[in-house]
């Protein structure tokens, strides 16, 4: 995992850069904010295919616990991916509510994601 500081109107931004899933576990994530942190970036974008499936499965908690973590911490998200692809209610409204508060962003591009993490 390479992690990408960008700057953006003054905001430091880490963009998670790999081929693999890097989040299999609520530890990863905090890995991942505190990586970041050392950085002085608060606001991180990965890419949909960076985290288990699991993820997506509401019913796991995962998703529950993970973006718990960010807001307990303070750190923004965007994460890049298709979701149209998800067909589950519960999901969609999930991911409507989340783009609401926008302190986690599901976005379909890199440069949305950019664009939603530097206001």
């Amino acid at each position: 995992m390479e992690i990408e500081i960008i700057g953006i109107k003054g905001k430091k931004i880490a963009v998670l850069q790999s081929d693999e899933v890097l989040i299999r576990e609520t530890q990863d994530a905090l890995d991942i904010m505190a990586d970041s942190g050392f950085h002085g970036a608060y606001k991180i974008i990965i890419d949909e295919k960076h985290l288990i499936p699991d993820f997506f499965d509401l019913k796991s908690g995962l998703a529950g616990d993970i973006l718990q973590k960010f807001s307990t911490y303070n750190v923004q998200l965007a994460i890049v991916g298709d979701f149209s692809k998800y067909t589950s209610k519960s999901l969609r409204d999930f991911i409507f509510e989340s783009n609401k508060y926008g302190r986690i962003n599901f976005v379909s591009s890199l440069e949305e994601a950019k664009e939603r993490l530097a206001k």
